[in-house]
């Protein structure tokens, strides 16, 4: 069973898109997640800008893929050291913390995360 950040079962992130890795719902992992998509994101009009200056436009949809274009508001499984960028350069969008799977740790401090606890969990 996956577990979050706080030791807990890990939760859906989002749906609406689907969001994850594996495009369940939830930020699981595995060998394959090189990027580790292990942070649920409530993501920002600021941090998409930031994502797509870095390389990464998740504005954009992109139907060959299934994926609608991300806007203000949705829950997206974030690569962790993506979000530890962002949060770095003052741009870290707001997370979900019990859908945040345990190995976003491995790139993110727990204080941080907490730091920037959506109200919406």
């Amino acid at each position: 069973m996956a577990r979050n950040v706080l030791g807990e079962t890990l939760a859906v992130c989002g749906c609406d898109p689907m969001t994850g890795f594996t495009r369940t719902g939830s930020c699981e992992t595995g060998p394959r997640d090189a990027g580790s998509h292990t942070v649920c994101a409530v993501v920002t009009d600021e941090f998409l800008r930031f994502s797509a200056e870095k390389g990464n436009d998740l504005m954009t949809p992109r139907p060959e893929f299934g994926f609608p274009g991300l806007k203000e508001g949705d829950r997206w499984c974030l690569c962790a050291g993506r979000w530890e960028e962002a949060r770095a350069a003052g741009l870290a969008p707001p997370v979900v913390l019990d859908a945040c799977h345990e190995r976003s740790l491995d790139a993110v401090r727990l204080e941080d995360l907490k730091a920037h606890a959506s109200g919406r969990q």
